[in-house]
């Protein structure tokens, strides 16, 4: 039918030209110019037909579609698996570095690394200068030895002391019981002499009245006898063998009593040297705790000398991200020698947005991907605190372990990161662009028995392409694929599958 008012249309318009043809010939056969007025009568008539063909072809197009149901693609519902992710991309940083101090005054003998080299286990990347090293033990040693030696000495000292202290207090206590004993008996012998002598003197006083009473009679006996008597007591006053005796055992005792007060003297100034000389409790711990102080210090020190015989050694596989070691320089004691990051415990930091947090978790697997390499990782950290990006958002902090890392590794490098949030297997999944939403919610258009159906639909996780339906349609409905104006619900169309 199309075909029909098309070919007569056609045929109109062709007979519009072939007068116009005519009066052309006619004009150049005639050779006569056309009338302005004419000219515009038959331009507007060609309009006017070239008018009405289109309205009827469009009428005769508009029949027919009415008549025929209209083709829509269609992609059947399918079931499979699904994954939802989040893609991403971070910075490579490590998770283990270590800086390396030197523990020796020693000189630098050798740097065999730089900035930026990657390194294994067991490399050596510093090495200390030999002889230089050599000497410094064998002072350690020596100052060891010498503090163990005024340890000794010290201790020894105190037992002197103490010993010294012993002696005097036990001297002095026997000193001060022999001399009380040695006065007590002088004085004893003193009591003896004098009474001695007290009585000789007393007996010579008798025999002088005595003697006084005869002398009236000096021829007699009695008077002569008193006189020999008289000289006998006077003698024996002044030669009196006790006396003699008791006064010569009392130079003895006084002798000895004076050795006595002497030795005692001594005793007491020992006692006082010893008292002031010896340890205190106090004393004695601070030099214990010294010691042990300074044995701690020279140990560490001789250990820290030995622990570097063999150079500065890398403790994993990594870079040298500093060097500050110059080969030749004399270093200080707890200087900065270089930094090692570790490429064998490395992850990629990442932002998530506030849209995203909700989905992501400690453990989730993701794949990294580095330099066009793809690496195993694993959500390891999430920051309990938000900070601001580079537009001002707030972001949290999350590290992305990398499982198998190697050599391709690099840090600081961008990373690209695909997040596995959600999977599931055996669930019916259509192509995100055929669900289509309005204000009752999400909904597809199905093809049923050559109607178009309008079918609420509940969806589930989604990945780039494809969307999981929870509720709404089954396995092999078919779905429109691309909605298009003018679909109606219930209206008769044809499926044509997409694919």
């Amino acid at each position: 039918m199309t075909l029909k008012y098309k070919d007569k249309g056609e045929k109109k318009m062709e007979e519009n030209k072939s007068e116009k043809g005519l009066f052309k010939k006619k004009e150049k056969k005639e050779k006569k110019p056309v009338d302005k007025a004419k000219r515009k009568k038959i331009r507007r008539i060609v309009i006017i037909l070239a008018i009405v063909a289109i309205i009827v072809y469009s009428m005769v197009s508009k029949a027919i579609a009415a008549s025929q149901p209209m083709p829509v693609a269609t992609i059947p519902a399918e079931r499979g698996e699904i994954e939802q992710t989040i893609n991403t991309s971070g910075t490579v940083t490590t998770n283990n570095s270590k800086s390396y101090f030197s523990d020796v005054k020693v000189k630098i003998g050798s740097v065999n690394v730089s900035a930026g080299d990657a390194v294994k286990a067991g490399d050596v990347l510093i090495e200390y200068d030999q002889e230089a090293l050599e000497k410094e033990k064998q002072l350690a040693e020596l100052k060891l030895q010498a503090g163990e030696g005024s340890y000794k000495n010290s201790l020894q000292s105190n037992n002197e002391k103490l010993g010294d202290l012993k002696e005097a207090n036990v001297n002095l206590a026997v000193l001060d019981q022999q001399i009380a004993d040695t006065e007590a008996y002088i004085k004893g012998l003193e009591n003896k002499i004098e009474k001695k002598k007290s009585d000789l003197a007393y007996f010579g006083t008798l025999l002088q009245i005595s003697l006084l009473d005869w002398q009236d009679q000096p021829d007699s006996e009695e008077y002569m006898n008193l006189q020999k008597q008289v000289q006998l007591n006077n003698w024996e006053q002044t030669n009196n063998e006790e006396i003699k005796g008791w006064e010569a055992e009392l130079d003895v005792y006084n002798k000895m009593l004076s050795d006595y007060k002497e030795y005692r003297s001594e005793m007491k100034s020992q006692k006082s040297s010893a008292e002031a000389g010896k340890l205190t409790s106090g004393a004695r711990e601070e030099l214990e705790a010294n010691n042990q102080t300074q044995e701690i210090e020279a140990h560490e020190n001789l250990s820290s000398l030995q622990n570097v015989e063999n150079g500065v050694v890398a403790e994993f596989d990594g870079v040298v991200t500093e060097m500050n070691a110059v080969e030749g320089a004399s270093v200080a004691d707890g200087s900065q020698l270089l930094k090692l990051e570790s490429t064998e415990d490395v992850s990629v930091k990442i932002s998530i947005t506030k849209y995203d947090l909700d989905k992501i978790s400690v453990g989730q697997k993701a794949v990294v991907t580095i330099g066009g390499k793809e690496y195993d990782g694993e959500v390891s950290k999430i920051n309990k605190m938000a900070e601001k990006n580079s537009s001002g958002a707030a972001v949290v902090g999350t590290e992305i372990k990398i499982l198998n890392p190697d050599s391709d590794v690099y840090l600081g490098v961008e990373a690209k990161v695909v997040i596995s949030i959600a999977k599931e297997e055996g669930s019916v999944i259509i192509p995100v662009g055929a669900v289509n939403v309005d204000v009752n919610g999400e909904f597809v258009y199905v093809v049923r028995e050559g109607i178009l159906v309008k079918q609420p639909v509940v969806t589930g996780i989604s990945s780039d392409t494809m969307v999981q339906i929870t509720e709404g349609i089954n396995e092999g409905d078919q779905l429109v694929s691309d909605v298009m104006a003018g679909l109606t619900e219930g209206m008769a169309v044809t499926a044509v599958p997409a694919y």
